[in-house]
């Protein structure tokens, strides 16, 4: 009798076997698409640097109990970092702005932000209905999904509201020019009220950065877009068909 021969144990396919056969058995063949020009990927990560050097002197500046070191010049440089972070900020949120208006890729644009068509505002409820769990897939889109976008018109806006604040701030400690532009809000709101305002945003932008981080990975375990690594790269791999 003859011995039966061995069985070969199956040869792993190649990623690229791998990724074919995926989309044999799905139908739906995956595209590379550039979703974020490289000026937003600038713009994102300096933003990210300037509110954690802001945050950090901020409150710094506004609870000056904890000083770090012993001597008393230590207040004058938490000031000026903080002063030169807050000039750089200004410049990011103003290049982003103008981007919106300037960018040649349809998903950097302002229409990603504002719900400008019918198709958009009817894609807030689903997105809401996603992020609460009631619906297990992400709305199919490319860039932001409407309600996303509608929360960086709502953070830009809170974002101009700290520089005016800030700004102000600026001009009652001697900055003439400052003093020049946004005197005219102190009779009106009250220092107290305008101090009140720019440290509560702080708190409010730090609370958004936790849920953006979330939203970010949950979005990007759902749909398997590579959603985390785009805002590095700029690319998602997404279904022929959304396009």
């Amino acid at each position: 009798m003859t011995a039966p021969a061995q069985r070969r144990p199956p040869v792993p396919a190649a990623p690229a076997e791998q990724a074919a056969s995926a989309e044999q058995a799905t139908g739906t063949a995956l595209v590379r698409v550039r979703v974020w020009d490289q000026p937003v990927r600038w713009v994102h990560w300096l933003l990210f640097a300037a509110i954690a050097v802001l945050s950090v002197t901020g409150f710094l500046i506004g609870d000056p109990v904890l000083h770090l070191a012993r001597s008393t010049d230590w207040v004058t440089w938490v000031k000026t970092i903080h002063e030169f972070t807050a000039y750089v900020f200004i410049a990011l949120i103003l290049a982003r702005v103008i981007w919106l208006f300037r960018s040649p890729n349809r998903w950097c644009r302002w229409t990603e932000w504002i719900p400008a068509s019918k198709e958009r505002w009817r894609g807030i409820v689903p997105s809401l209905r996603f992020y609460l769990f009631i619906d297990r897939e992400p709305p199919p889109v490319v860039g932001h999904n409407p309600l996303a976008g509608l929360t960086y018109t709502v953070l830009y806006l809170m974002l101009g509201v700290e520089i005016l604040t800030g700004v102000t701030l600026w001009g009652v400690q001697g900055e003439g020019w400052a003093a020049s532009v946004t005197g005219w809000l102190i009779p009106l709101v009250g220092l107290q009220a305008i101090r009140f305002i720019h440290h509560l945003i702080m708190w409010l932008i730090l609370g958004f950065l936790v849920h953006h981080v979330y939203s970010a990975m949950l979005v990007d375990r759902e749909e398997k877009s590579g959603l985390l690594s785009s805002i590095f790269s700029g690319f998602k791999f997404l279904p022929r068909d959304r396009l």
